[in-house]
C-alpha cells in the first residue's frame, strides 16, 4: 500500500502526501514499553492536498472543520504493540474518516404525517399502558 490510500474511486492520497511520526505509547508491553516508539501520529494535509478534487475538498474541510489544525488533520493510533499495526489502523482510521467526509449528503426528508392507523393504535397503548400503573396502585384511585 506505499503507492497511496484509496479513499473514492476517483482520489487516491499519495503515500507522499502522508507525514508519521512515532513516539513511545502507553499501555501494554511489558518492559519493551519503555524503548520501542509504537505509537503512531499520521497527518495529511487537507487544506494543501493536490490529490484530492476541488468539490471534495470544500466538503470535507467543512465536515471536519473541528478536527483539523490549520488544515491539517492528525490521527493517533496506539491500540496494538507493534508499530506496524498501529500505521495500517492509523492509516485505515484516516481512510474511513475521510470516507465520511466526502460523502453526499442525505437526501432532504421529506415531511409525513402518522396516518390515522398509526394515531389510533399510539392512543390504545397510552390507554393499556395507563390502565396498567392504575392497576398497580394499592389506594384504588
Amino acid at each position: 500500500m506505499d503507492d497511496g490510500l484509496r479513499v473514492t474511486d476517483r482520489w487516491v492520497v499519495s503515500a507522499a502526501e502522508l507525514r508519521e511520526r512515532f513516539s513511545r505509547s502507553s499501555g501494554p508491553g511489558g518492559q519493551g514499553v519503555n524503548t520501542a516508539d509504537s505509537r503512531v501520529e499520521l497527518s495529511f494535509d487537507l487544506a494543501g492536498s493536490p490529490s484530492i478534487p476541488e468539490s471534495l475538498r470544500t466538503r470535507a474541510l467543512d465536515r471536519l472543520a473541528g478536527r483539523l489544525v490549520d488544515g491539517v488533520l492528525t490521527i493517533a493510533a496506539s491500540e496494538h504493540r507493534a508499530q506496524l499495526a498501529n500505521r495500517e489502523a492509523a492509516r485505515e482510521r484516516l481512510v474511513s474518516l475521510l470516507r465520511e467526509a466526502v460523502a453526499p449528503p442525505p437526501p432532504p426528508r421529506r415531511p409525513t404525517r402518522p396516518s390515522r392507523a398509526a394515531k389510533e393504535r399510539r392512543l390504545a397503548e397510552k390507554k393499556r399502558r395507563g390502565q396498567r400503573k392504575r392497576d398497580r396502585r394499592v389506594d384504588g384511585e
